[in-house]
């Protein structure tokens, strides 16, 4: 039985995600912050994912956002760091600094401390930017249940990580 670093679940989609974007000829880059790299990680675990995973930056402190990303110091100050304008500007900042297509940012609450009553444990943002699109950026945010219990965190990680990728599909 072959060891794999991630769960099945993830491993399935970031196949996907790698089949299709190479498929289209499509790089792509992630702005990771709660999730601390996992999503590139679950990329990486695919053989032939580098046609596709251009980078891949973990901005987990709000002056790594903004020095990595470019994220405005306003932004955090008047919206937090998980924000749609917050993970909107920090894809818009991965797309900007690298070669890739499309960029995908998360941001989030994944506990068990931290949360508040505006942004509880298990709040994640998301946010796409595609390259040359006239369109609108995408953001999106969720509530993910499941983050109370010893569990809780990489429960919040997990399901966040499942997100980012299905976000990554072309």
């Amino acid at each position: 039985m072959p060891l794999h670093l991630v769960p099945a679940d993830i491993a399935t989609l970031a196949e996907r995600v790698v089949a299709e974007n190479a498929a289209q000829g499509r790089k792509v880059a992630v702005a990771e912050s709660c999730t601390g790299g996992l999503v590139a990680g679950s990329l990486t675990e695919i053989a032939g994912s580098s046609a596709v995973l251009e980078r891949g930056f973990v901005t987990y402190s709000n002056a790594a956002k903004m020095e990595m990303l470019g994220v405005a110091q306003d932004i955090i100050e008047t919206f937090g760091a998980v924000s749609i304008a917050c993970a909107w500007s920090m894809a818009k900042g991965a797309l900007e600094r690298s070669h890739a297509d499309v960029a995908v940012a998360i941001s989030g609450v994944a506990g068990p401390g931290g949360g508040t009553a505006l942004k509880p444990v298990g709040t994640v943002v998301f946010a796409r930017v595609v390259r040359n699109s006239d369109g609108e950026p995408e953001g999106e945010l969720k509530f993910f249940e499941g983050g109370e219990g010893p569990d809780g965190r990489a429960t919040i990680r997990h399901q966040a990580t499942l997100c980012a990728l299905e976000l990554l599909l072309p």
